[in-house]
């Protein structure tokens, strides 16, 4: 189960809709559910509670207000399009004591 301090990305009919990430999860009163605190990672940042199963905070599809919903958590796969190669200014390019690597933000290419 994604926890607290994870980042979701919460999908709304089938189509990413926004970032959040996982301040809290308590037990609510009801068995088997649980309010699950998230902060809208949007301007202006929000935060709201969502009461939930574990299966919906393990991906499974629900619904709220009618519209199917999905949550799922965003990990740092390798290969995928953050996994760039740096460029030489700086500190740019040195790896992080948690293995990652520092990148500028000024090398990406304008679109």
């Amino acid at each position: 189960m994604a926890s607290t301090g994870d980042v979701v990305l919460i999908y709304h009919d089938e189509q990413p809709a926004f970032f959040a990430q996982i301040q809290d999860v308590s037990p609510d009163h009801k068995r088997d559910w649980y309010q699950v605190k998230l902060l809208v990672l949007q301007v202006p940042l929000t935060e709201v509670t969502w009461i939930l199963k574990e299966e919906y905070v393990n991906g499974e599809i629900f619904t709220m207000d009618g519209d199917s919903v999905r949550m799922e958590k965003v990990t740092g796969r390798r290969g995928e399009a953050g996994d760039r190669q740096p460029s030489d200014r700086g500190s740019v390019g040195k790896a992080t004591p948690a293995g990652g690597k520092v990148i500028s933000i000024f090398d990406r290419k304008r679109g």
